[in-house]
């Protein structure tokens, strides 16, 4: 079997570099075999394994100055998981993000669901990422408007995330928050002060709350799947006791002024907005029946780690970064409306963030 290694020994990276869509079609077809896999992530295997190859067919560009130069390009797949496309799509939305900006500072906020609830989530994917959107949603505009130092409404983006920097699943929720909100009238705007928003001990109790009781909820409904070590919880008992589990666990919530401002956390989120979370520029080698990727060492700040896994186990995690349809446009909470009644509203705007240009 083919190996690839991108470096040579003296570091530089030769003109044919391992790419994501290597890996897929070395051990693509093992990983087909063994494993159901959705209509949206069949999809991406195909157009992956197929992207800028005369498969997708191409055009021919010629030199007009009668040199002779001639050069083929084929066809991108244009697929959204695809890590060599959606480079310009991945620069409007961070565009679109950037004119949406408001004249104040901003907060970035993450919200991570516990470990145990994986193996539910990998099933129910669509139903359990609409209900973080939701309970998120729902208990930052609550704490917001009653917590007595700030009493406004809110505006920010949500971005979901699901895997961590080692391709280990852990979903949690990235969100640019306004440093501030409307009063209750929607006349006024209320400025947070002192670099800090809301108390995040209280935001994750609430978050715990609605994301939990939402959950009973869909237990009781039955719209869950069960598969694997989750078969049990079709139990009633059984689900109790997961959820009562649940609540007494405290959930992990960051809340910080970011230092380069919203633009900045806007620029870290477009990188994965547009594509699955492991690009080609990561990838190191493949060879003994294994993938090397660098990572983020998060002990070293600016420097890379290596982190090795078999072919099968990144293609189950490139598989499974296929977002359900109703997860591929990170929606924006609440829908909109913070924004537009702040730049309509004559004499109303918050006062211009330093360094901050409109």
């Amino acid at each position: 079997m083919p190996e690839f290694s991108p470096a040579g020994p003296s570091g530089a990276r030769p003109p044919l570099s391992l790419e994501v869509m290597d890996i897929f079609r070395l051990h693509g077809e093992d990983y087909r075999n063994h494993h159901p896999l959705s209509p949206e992530q069949k999809k991406a295997f195909a157009d992956i394994t197929r992207c800028r190859t005369a498969a997708l067919g191409g055009h021919v560009d010629i030199c007009d100055q009668d040199c002779g130069f001639t050069r083929i390009s084929y066809n991108s797949c244009r697929n959204r998981h695809c890590p060599k496309c959606q480079n310009l799509s991945q620069a409007k939305w961070l565009q679109n993000r950037k004119e949406r900006l408001l004249p104040t500072h901003y907060f970035h906020m993450v919200i991570t669901l516990p470990h145990e609830l994986n193996p539910l989530i990998l099933p129910n994917q669509e139903v359990l990422y609409n209900l973080l959107f939701q309970a998120a949603s729902q208990a930052l505009q609550k704490l917001a408007r009653g917590y007595p130092r700030l009493q406004a409404q809110l505006g920010f983006t949500a971005v979901l995330h699901t895997w961590d920097q080692d391709l280990q699943f852990h979903p949690h929720l990235h969100l640019v928050v306004t440093g501030g909100g409307l009063d209750p009238s929607a006349h006024r705007w209320i400025p947070a002060k002192n670099s800090f928003l809301v108390p995040v001990k209280a935001l994750s109790q609430i978050v715990r709350g609605k994301f939990l009781d939402a959950l009973e909820e869909t237990f009781h409904q039955g719209k869950l799947l069960f598969r694997g070590n989750t078969e049990g919880l079709k139990e009633e008992s059984a689900s109790d006791r997961f959820l009562k589990k649940l609540r007494r666990q405290k959930w992990v919530v960051y809340c910080k002024e970011p230092f380069g401002g919203a633009q900045q956390v806007y620029a870290y989120l477009s990188r994965y907005t547009h594509r699955v979370a492991i690009s080609n520029h990561r990838l190191v080698s493949c060879r003994n029946g294994q993938v090397t990727f660098k990572a983020r060492d998060n002990n070293s700040p600016g420097k890379h780690r290596r982190v090795t896994l078999p072919p099968r186990s990144l293609s189950a995690v490139s598989s499974s970064m296929c977002c359900p349809r109703l997860c591929q446009n990170p929606p924006l909470w609440p829908p909109g409306s913070l924004q537009c009644q702040n730049q309509t509203r004559n004499g109303q705007n918050p006062p211009p963030a330093e360094g901050t240009h409109r």
